[in-house]
C-alpha cells in the first residue's frame, strides 16, 4: 500500500504475511474475521498480491496442509481458524508439528471485548459471550515458540514480523498471534516493508575444539554410528551426511525417520532398528533426533562416547529426558557435517580398518534386504502388509512424493518402500494421527508438477477428516493417491497391550475394544466428498491391477483411494 493511506489492521496483518514469504492461507473463518474478508477482497479488487485463501472444512486439515507445505518448502505458511472452537480443533495437529520443529503461523481471533457498540467490530451475536474464555492461548501455549495478542493496529506488522521470525529461526517451530475484531477493524496509517531488518538465528557449528574431539573419537572408533530422524529436514544436508559416512565407513540408523535421511539402498544404510547397533557401538553420533533409542530396551556400553548434535539436543521441552552423552551441540547438523567434511579433507587416515568395515557393513546391509524381500508375497490368500508395499513400489518412481502415517506398518514401508532422493518421505514428526489427508494437500500444492501418494492406516485414515481432504482436493486441483492399509482396527494400542500382558486374559479371549467391526466403505468416502477414484481390494492378484488404475487416474488430475484389506487384527464379537 503506499505510505500514508488509511487502511484496516487487517490490511496490514495481511500485508505483513506477503511481505515474511507467505503464499497460503489455509482458512476455516468465522464470525471474528469480517475484516481479514475485507481485505482479501480488497486486494483482489485493486490487484494487490496477498497470499491465496484456502478454504479448509475442518481445522486440523487446515493444520497438517499447512505443516506438509512447510515439511516440503521450508517456509512457513499461515493458518486462520476460528476463536477458542476452531483453536481447539487444531489441538492434535499443531502436536505434530511442534514436536516436528515444522514452522507454521497461526492467527485466530479474539472474541470482541465490547459489548455496546463503543468501538467498531463490537459484539452483535450470542456466539461472541459464548466463545469468551478466560485464556484462549493457553490452550496451545505448550505446543508454540511464541504466542500473543494483537493490541493495537499500530504495530501490527511488527507483531507478523516477531512472529515470522520465532517460527523460522532453528528450533523452527508453530506461533499462534489473536486478535479481537475490534483490533483488526482500527483504521491505521500504512507501514513500510521493515521485514529485512528481523533477521533469524545465523546457523552455528561446534567450536574448533568440539570438532577436534568429535574427529578424534572417530579416528579411534571400530563400530561406529550415526543415528538420525528429522536430518533430511534441509535436504541438502543428506548429501553431506552421506559424504561423510562414506569417508570413515560409518553406518546409518534411521530412528523412526519423519524425513528421508540417507539413501536407503546405500551399503551403509543400517536400517531402522538402532538397538543390535547401539550393543555393540563405541562413538555414537546422535544426529536430530529425539529419542536415539528407548532406554529401558538397550542402551550403549559404558565406554561408548555419545556426541549429540541437534538443535535442541537437550530437548527442553520434553518434561522428563535423558540420554547419556559425551557432549551436546546445540548446532545445525548442516553446516557442522560441512565443516566436518572439509576438516576430513585434510586428514589421511588408515584406510585399512575403513575399507574392512564398509565391506563388512555392504554384506550386512545386503543380507538384510535379501531377508526383507523373502516377506513379499501374500499368505493363506490374504493381501500381507510386504507384498501390498512392494506393489506400490511397481507404481511409483524416484521423485514420487511418499507421505506415510502408517503407523504400525511404517517399518513395513521403510523397508520394502526404499526412497533414494531427499524430500521423497515425510511422515508427521508427532503422535496425533490424522495428519495424512491434509498434509498431502500441502505438499501437492508446494510441488504441484510431482505424484504423491499417501499411505495411511483405517484408524488415521479416519482421524483425516476425509470428506473435507478430498472437497479440498477437487476444490484447488490437487490430486493425490491414498492407500489405505486397512487391518481394521486400532493395532497400535494391541500391539502396546501385548507388550505389558503377552500372556493376559485380553489375548487369549481376542477382546481387545480396538476393532472396526462392521467396517466403513472407507473409499466411497473420497468419491462423495471429492469425486475421487474409488476401489476397495481383498485380492492379491487384484491389487497390482487396482494399483495401476490408481495411479493412472491421479496422472489425469483425480485423486483416487485404495482401500486394501490386510488381515484383521481382531475379530471380537461384542463389547
Amino acid at each position: 500500500m503506499d505510505k500514508n493511506i488509511s487502511c484496516t489492521a487487517a490490511d496490514l496483518l495481511m500485508e505483513a504475511l506477503q511481505e515474511t514469504g507467505v503464499s497460503h492461507i489455509f482458512c476455516n473463518l468465522g464470525s471474528d474475521h469480517p475484516s481479514i474478508i475485507e481485505a482479501l477482497a480488497k486486494a483482489k479488487q485493486e490487484g494487490r498480491k496477498l497470499p491465496r485463501a484456502i478454504i479448509c472444512p475442518h481445522e486440523s486439515v487446515a493444520f497438517s496442509a499447512a505443516q506438509g507445505y512447510a515439511m516440503a518448502t521450508g517456509q512457513a505458511q499461515g493458518v486462520f481458524i476460528h476463536t477458542d472452537v476452531g483453536t481447539q480443533n487444531i489441538g492434535g495437529a499443531i502436536h505434530n508439528a511442534f514436536r516436528a520443529r515444522v514452522p507454521v503461523f497461526v492467527f485466530a481471533g479474539e472474541t470482541p471485548f465490547t459489548m455496546g457498540g463503543e468501538l467498531p467490530g463490537t459484539r452483535n451475536s450470542y456466539v461472541n459471550y459464548l466463545q469468551n474464555v478466560y485464556d484462549q492461548r493457553g490452550i496451545v501455549r505448550s505446543y508454540v515458540k511464541w504466542e500473543a495478542d494483537l493490541r493495537t493496529g499500530k504495530n501490527v506488522k511488527q507483531m507478523v514480523y516477531r512472529a515470522m521470525q520465532m517460527a523460522q529461526s532453528d528450533p523452527p517451530g508453530p506461533v499462534y498471534l489473536t486478535a479481537a475484531r475490534e483490533v483488526l477493524e482500527e483504521q491505521v496509517d500504512s507501514l513500510p516493508n521493515n521485514w529485512k531488518n528481523w533477521s533469524l538465528i545465523e546457523q552455528s557449528t561446534p567450536n574448533h575444539g568440539g570438532f577436534e574431539e568429535i574427529l578424534d573419537a572417530l579416528m579411534s572408533a571400530v563400530n561406529p554410528l550415526v543415528i538420525t530422524t528429522y536430518l533430511g529436514r534441509k535436504a541438502e544436508a543428506v548429501e553431506e551426511l552421506v559424504k561423510f559416512c562414506e569417508r570413515l565407513a560409518v553406518p546409518v540408523v534411521e530412528q523412526i525417520p519423519t524425513y528421508l535421511n540417507f539413501p536407503r539402498n546405500h551399503p551403509l544404510h543400517a536400517g531402522y532398528d538402532p538397538m543390535p547397533y547401539i550393543k555393540e557401538a563405541d562413538v555414537i553420533i546422535a544426529l536430530d533426533t529425539d529419542v536415539p533409542w528407548v532406554t529401558s530396551q538397550a542402551n550403549p556400553k559404558e565406554d561408548c562416547r555419545v556426541f549429540f548434535i541437534d538443535p535442541d539436543p537437550i530437548k527442553e521441552n520434553i518434561p522428563l529426558w535423558h540420554i547419556p552423552q559425551a557432549k551436546n551441540f546445540r548446532v545445525d547438523a548442516y553446516e557442522t557435517l560441512r565443516q566436518l567434511n572439509k576438516m576430513l579433507e585434510q586428514i589421511n587416515p588408515d584406510e585399512r580398518p575403513i575399507r574392512k568395515r564398509y565391506k563388512h557393513l555392504a554384506k550386512r546391509h545386503e543380507m538384510e534386504r535379501k531377508s526383507w524381500s523373502r516377506q513379499e508375497s501374500p499368505k493363506n490368500g490374504m493381501i500381507t502388509p510386504e507384498w501390498l508395499t512392494s506393489c506400490i513400489r511397481e507404481v511409483v518412481d524416484e521423485d514420487t512424493i511418499i507421505l506415510d502415517e502408517t503407523i504400525t506398518n511404517t517399518m513395513t514401508v521403510c523397508k520394502h518402500l526404499p526412497r533414494t532422493k531427499a524430500s521423497t518421505y515425510f511422515t508427521s514428526g508427532g503422535t496425533s494421527l490424522g495428519w495424512n489427508g491434509g498434509a498431502a494437500i500441502g505438499i501437492k500444492l508446494a510441488n504441484p508438477s510431482k505424484t504423491v501418494v499417501s499411505l495411511t492406516g483405517d484408524g488415521s485414515y479416519f482421524f483425516s477428516s476425509p470428506s473435507s481432504v478430498h472437497w479440498m482436493s477437487r476444490r484447488y486441483d490437487a490430486p493425490f493417491l491414498t492407500v489405505i492399509y486397512n487391518n481394521e482396527g486400532w493395532n497400535a494400542t494391541k500391539m502396546n497391550y501385548l507388550k505389558r500382558y503377552p500372556e493376559g486374559i485380553a489375548k487369549k479371549t481376542d477382546s481387545f475394544w480396538v476393532n472396526f467391526s462392521r467396517p466403513a466403505d472407507l473409499a466411497k468416502i473420497a468419491e462423495a466428498a471429492g469425486g475421487a477414484f474409488a476401489q476397495t481390494v481383498s485380492d492379491p492378484e487384484a491389487l497390482p491391477l487396482a494399483l495401476r488404475e490408481a495411479m493412472e487416474t491421479v496422472k489425469t488430475g483425480r485423486s483416487a483411494v485404495v482401500d486394501v484389506r490386510i488381515g484383521k487384527i481382531s475379530c471380537q464379537a461384542d463389547d
